[in-house]
């Protein structure tokens, strides 16, 4: 825009000026050789305007020749970008629809002039695993796997594809290589996690629990509820194969782990398996000290014997606060069952089913009716039952 007003504004000085020249139009001679110029000055001035434009024109039409020469030596290659793009666009929506087939060729076919290559090979690859063309899928990522900065990404889906088919081992062997730690990418720590659950690899998972509570991976709840299950499992597991076993696997928890109510009944099982019964019962009977809870309830039934008097006033001495507590109501009755009470299971019994009515709890009343010759409450709690299933 510039370089044309400076063109017209010249153009208009010429016009301006020219008329005060005419009059005076001046010589120009030039000499060359053996070639001489004769000219006026008003000649000459537009002699070389007329040629500045001509070498403008000259310089346009170079620059327009190399352009259309670059371009067509170069247009195939865009040709096929521009398919590639064309197909990874209907790849994604094949994807998005699940034609797993058509989303395949798609993406293999953008593969080859795409501008992302990593990224058509690895939507190819899944396309071939939901299809169950399992050499196809490795083919896709062992041609991803050339790339150095998608080696441990292939690696990681890799795993992946073996746990969805089941070959737990082999994955294993790819987590292994990749060897989680805290300088593990998340999706390595993911994959480690969901592997060691799925082959019950539980000190596995107990010493990566730690790194994986760090990056906080997991929710709070999440990360609770897993720790809870595999130090619950070891201390289980370390029962069946010694006492020191298990006193290790104890010892090795954290203090705010070892007041957790899963953690004391697992531990107190172990002991009953291993014959230390008291011992099990004055962890248990601290714990109800300090804080009764529906757990604890529920597993005092299983290591409380006929004879435990002492654990069995503790609970009593807890009925003024449990009174409407169902777990609470049905370890009473099932303790009351153990010295075959049937009578005092039966008021048991019926607490239970006024609190929190259930297809067992009316079942249980039944039988106790029944063995105290109480036939038609016995048949009404049976009917009752029928109808809670």
């Amino acid at each position: 825009m510039i370089k044309s007003l400076v063109y017209v504004l010249l153009i208009l000085i010429g016009l301006c000026v020219s008329p005060l020249i005419i009059g005076q139009s001046g010589y120009v001679y030039i000499a060359i050789g053996e070639y001489q110029i004769e000219t006026s000055l008003v000649a000459a001035v537009v002699g070389l305007i007329v040629f500045y434009f001509a070498l403008q024109l000259i310089e346009w039409l170079l620059v327009l020749l190399l352009n259309v020469i670059v371009s067509s030596r170069y247009l195939p290659a865009k040709w096929r970008q521009k398919a590639a793009k064309k197909h990874t666009l209907i790849g994604a929506l094949a994807i998005a629809e699940e034609d797993w087939p058509a989303a395949e060729t798609a993406m293999a076919k953008g593969a080859q002039q795409g501008e992302i290559p990593l990224l058509n090979l690895f939507a190819a690859a899944r396309a071939a695993h939901y299809q169950g063309k399992t050499t196809a899928r490795d083919h896709y990522l062992t041609q991803a796997e050339k790339n150095p900065i998608a080696k441990t990404a292939v690696e990681t889906s890799r795993a992946r594809y073996f746990i969805k088919q089941g070959e737990l081992v082999k994955a294993r062997v790819i987590v292994d290589k990749l060897s989680p730690t805290s300088k593990s990418s998340t999706p390595v720590l993911k994959l480690a996690v969901d592997l060691y659950q799925q082959q019950q690899d539980w000190k596995a998972l107990k010493l990566l629990l730690p790194i994986v509570a760090k990056r906080k991976i997991l929710s709070d709840s999440e990360q609770l509820g897993l720790a809870t299950q595999t130090n619950a499992i070891l201390l289980t597991n370390a029962a069946q194969e010694s006492e020191a076993e298990l006193e290790k696997c104890w010892h090795w928890l954290s203090k705010t782990e070892r007041k957790q109510d899963e953690l004391i009944v697992a531990y107190a099982n172990g002991l009953n398996l291993l014959k230390h019964q008291d011992k099990a019962l004055k962890l248990l009977s601290k714990q109800l000290k300090a804080q009764p809870t529906s757990l604890l309830f529920t597993a005092l039934p299983d290591l409380v014997s006929a004879d435990d008097a002492e654990i069995r006033k503790l609970l009593e001495r807890l009925e003024s606060t449990h009174e409407n507590d169902a777990d609470y109501q049905t370890c009473l009755a099932k303790l009351a069952m153990q010295q075959r009470d049937a009578k005092q299971a039966k008021i048991h019994w019926q607490n239970v089913c006024r609190i929190a009515p259930s297809h067992p709890a009316w079942l249980a009343l039944a039988q106790i009716q029944e063995q105290l010759g109480e036939n038609t409450p016995a048949a009404q709690s049976y009917r009752k039952a029928a109808i809670s299933m």
